[in-house]
Parts: structure tokens; sequence; C-alpha cells
């Protein structure tokens, strides 16, 4: 819990501060332009053991999750961004390969500092997600599956803070990679596993300023 108030706080608190400045240096936030790509993750997902009282067993839930999805932002003046992602990540845990798989989705905002090619970005979003968990009791054989797993689903809420960094490789295309850690806040349940994710990927970008740019080029070029 304590983990999760930090988190939270910070994140507000980094957020509040930056949008503030933004204002402060220029009233009117004007739109910049827009970005959005693919991301792999992968990570480290711990919840602890889990009671199956039917089959009277302690299964440990924990090991390391991957998934894809993806994002878009539209960014305003120099550091506001704002925008939605959406993800979908499979953990297979213990012996008998049970596995739990979250998709999620939602608002994102966050904000960015450029130093010369290096983007820095600290952000949230704000969504929900809906869990689907399987849990092997014992090995599965022919017609009996339905006696020795567990099926649950169901959904959350979530508030996810995050930290990252992107790098230029060309005008329109940055490499990115970020790493997150989902927090349940509604509808949670004792079996949803939390812990940081890894996200690397490829995001493609549009200037505003810099089509606006081109275009005056090539009408001036074309006179």
């Amino acid at each position: 819990m304590n983990i999760k108030k930090t988190l939270l706080s910070f994140l507000c608190i980094a957020i509040f501060l930056q949008v503030n400045a933004q204002n402060t240096e220029n009233r009117k936030i004007n739109f910049q332009g827009y970005s959005g790509g693919m991301m792999f993750h992968t990570g480290y997902l711990f919840k602890g053991e889990i009671n199956i009282s039917d089959f009277q067993e302690k299964i440990k839930i924990e090991g390391t999750p991957v998934g894809i999805g993806g994002l878009l932002r539209f960014h305003f003046g120099k550091h506001l961004r704002i925008g939605g992602e959406g993800y979908s990540s499979t953990l297979q845990y213990g012996k008998n390969k049970s596995y739990m798989t979250l998709g999620w989705g939602g608002l994102l905002i966050d904000c960015q500092w450029k130093i010369n090619k290096f983007t820095l970005f600290l952000g949230g979003t704000v969504g929900g997600g809906s869990v689907k968990n399987i849990t092997v009791v014992n090995n599965l054989s022919t017609h009996t599956a339905e006696k020795n797993a567990v099926y649950r689903k169901y959904s959350v809420m979530i508030v996810d803070p995050f930290l990252g960094m992107e790098y230029i490789i060309t005008r329109r295309i940055q490499l990115i990679t970020k790493m997150d850690y989902i927090l349940p806040v509604a509808g949670k349940k004792s079996d949803f596993a939390t812990g940081p994710r890894i996200y690397v990927g490829i995001i493609f970008f549009h200037d505003k300023n810099s089509t606006f740019a081109q275009q005056k080029s090539y009408k001036n070029n074309g006179k």
C-alpha cells in the first residue's frame, strides 16, 4: 500500500508542477503535432500464494509476462501530451503452466523534456481492463479439464504511472523505452499480480511546425 501511495503521489505532483510551469511559460498551449506506435513488453509480476479451497492447494503467482500494445498522443506546447493507450499482457506461472491475461487501456497524460536527441517523459494512464485467469491445479488429461482447473474472469479499474525515454532516429521515427507499474484501484481481486513492466518499441512522430515549414519552403521554391 505504501508503494502505491508513493507512486501515485509522485505522479500527481510531477504532472501538476509541469503543467503549471507550462501555463506560466506559455498561456496558449498550442497544438504541436502527434505521435503513436507499437511496443512490446516484459517484466516481473508477483502476487504470492493464492488458496484454491476446492482442491486444498496453494499456488504462487509470479513470473515474466509478455505482451504487445500501442499508444497515440497529441502534443501541446513544449511539454504536455494527452492521448490513449492499450495493451494485452500474458503471464504464465506455476509448474502446471497456469496463465493470466490482462487487457487494459485508458486515457494517457504525460510531460516531456527534450535533451538533444533524447526525450525524457513522466506520466500516467487512468482506465480499466479485463483479467482472465486459468489456474491449473494438476496436470490436465483428456476429459478431466474441469476437475483440474479454476477459471476466473473479472474487470478492474487501474492507474498506471510510468516513466521513460525516447531517442530520435529520423525526424519522424523514434525509439522508445519505458517502465510502468499497474495499480488496481477498484474491482481488484486477490489474484491480481502487480510489478514493473519494461516496454520497447518504435514511435512515429508528426510535427505540425515541421510540416508547415516544409509547405512554406515548397511554395517558395515553386515561385
